[in-house]
């Protein structure tokens, strides 16, 4: 994941299942992720069992130039990867599965823009399962919100293990340096002669005699 929305989104809902496969509907606050709200959607099953969206926010309606409510959701995609789209929804409603797509969308008048989508599975009980998502733009070209999407392509799909990206996503942790703070350059050490440091070593002057 490389996108804030994803990252938020991602962080939130694993609070939320505290170990569980997934947190449920009812523990989602839109509150909690206000900022992100323009950009999520919920998606549940129709009569059919397909996945169409539930709920749509502003920003992502606009993106694609119409209320995105009741639509299917794999009709977002060209019809080739239609079938894989919705195999992997289904993968978030019964397994319960954590899915990553990066895909290019095309714009009615030919513009292109990389998107990252984050799907992850929400508990509504076995008659009604839910998927909780965020698409997030990787670039804000101008015309994203004018110029509707109308066509999308996969470029690179991931099925992610929670604990392990948890793994993978711990902060950097801060090393102290080796060099003792009390030696500073030049200065006289009188079992060791003159120091001086250079970057993060600090060299003592002396050495073989001829």
């Amino acid at each position: 994941m490389n996108q804030n929305g994803s990252i938020t989104l991602f962080h939130y809902w694993n609070r939320l299942r505290d170990g569980r496969p997934a947190p449920k509907r009812s523990e989602v606050e839109p509150a909690d992720i206000k900022s992100l709200l323009a950009d999520t959607f919920i998606l549940e099953k129709d009569t059919r069992g397909q996945p169409v969206f539930r709920l749509a926010g502003t920003r992502l309606c606009a993106s694609y130039g119409r209320e995105l409510k009741g639509f299917s959701f794999p009709s977002l995609w060209r019809e080739k990867d239609q079938r894989l789209v919705s195999r992997l929804i289904h993968g978030v409603f019964e397994q319960k599965s954590v899915v990553l797509i990066i895909f290019e969308g095309f714009s009615r008048n030919g513009r292109s823009n990389k998107f990252e989508l984050l799907a992850l599975p929400l508990d509504g009980g076995i008659e009604n399962p839910r998927c909780l998502g965020v698409i997030s733009a990787v670039e804000k070209p101008f015309w994203l919100g004018a110029d509707p999407i109308t066509d999308a392509l996969i470029d690179s799909i991931r099925v992610i293990d929670p604990e392990k990206e948890l793994l993978n996503s711990r902060p950097a942790i801060n090393v102290p340096s080796l060099v003792p703070d009390e030696i500073e350059a030049p200065e006289t050490i009188s079992a060791l002669g003159r120091a001086r440091r250079i970057r993060h070593l600090v060299v003592f002057d002396g050495g073989r005699d001829e």
